[in-house]
């Protein structure tokens, strides 16, 4: 079996990512990607990994999407309790990686973390569907629970207290966002010799360098 994984392999030859073509913000540069997967119809484009760490060093990561992107940072939504929630309450710092397969690419990005402000994150909550808003009372994220039907107690809960319109936000329910430091555009090319340019934070400004693969 171990030898059928380790002859897994995939060649890539779409495209390639050279300096001069780069843009000097890596913002503007997440947003020429960005459009472009859009524009391939990738499923779930807005799929990122999210790693976070102890303050001892100890790493989790797991899949969150995408909701925002600004000149300031890239923003998720989730429950502050939930086990990233208190990771970055006591370390927040994170790491996100989008990985674009249909177009042999894929984006890292390390930086500082901070919460958006109460204003956000309630509009926001607003545009969520009424089960997503009721889920977001429902479930103890990350809480060990006796079983499936805790979640479906609680929705039913929920839904008689709340009804179907004007859900408030639970105060454990928010917004983050990622300040980036360190942005990898990585770009599949042949025989593994992959195009990476890297964008590293430099007080205003951004120095652009290529690494090796």
């Amino acid at each position: 079996m171990n030898q059928v994984i380790a002859d897994i392999r995939k060649d890539y030859k779409l495209k390639s990512l050279l300096e001069q073509d780069v843009k000097a913000n890596p913002f503007d540069q997440f947003s020429e990607w960005w459009n472009e997967a859009v524009d391939s119809h990738i499923e779930e484009v807005n799929a990122m990994t999210l790693a976070t760490a102890t303050p001892e060093g100890l790493p989790s990561a797991r899949i969150v999407l995408l909701k925002g992107f600004t000149y300031e940072g890239f923003k998720f939504y989730t429950n502050y309790l939930s086990h990233k929630g208190r990771e970055l309450e006591e370390n927040p710092h994170a790491a996100l990686v989008f990985f674009w397969k249909e177009l042999e690419r894929q984006i890292r990005i390390e930086g500082v973390v901070e919460k958006l402000s109460e204003e956000d994150s309630e509009e926001y909550f607003k545009t969520r569907p009424v089960a997503s808003q009721i889920g977001a009372w429902a479930s103890p994220q990350s809480i060990p629970i006796a079983g499936r039907h805790i979640i479906e107690e609680n929705v039913l809960k929920y839904k008689a207290e709340f009804g179907t319109e004007n859900i408030p936000k639970p105060p454990h329910w928010g917004g983050y966002i990622v300040k980036p430091v360190k942005i990898e555009f990585w770009q599949g090319r042949r025989s593994r010799l992959h195009d990476r340019i890297q964008y590293t934070k430099q007080k205003e400004n951004w120095k652009i360098e290529r690494i090796a693969p």
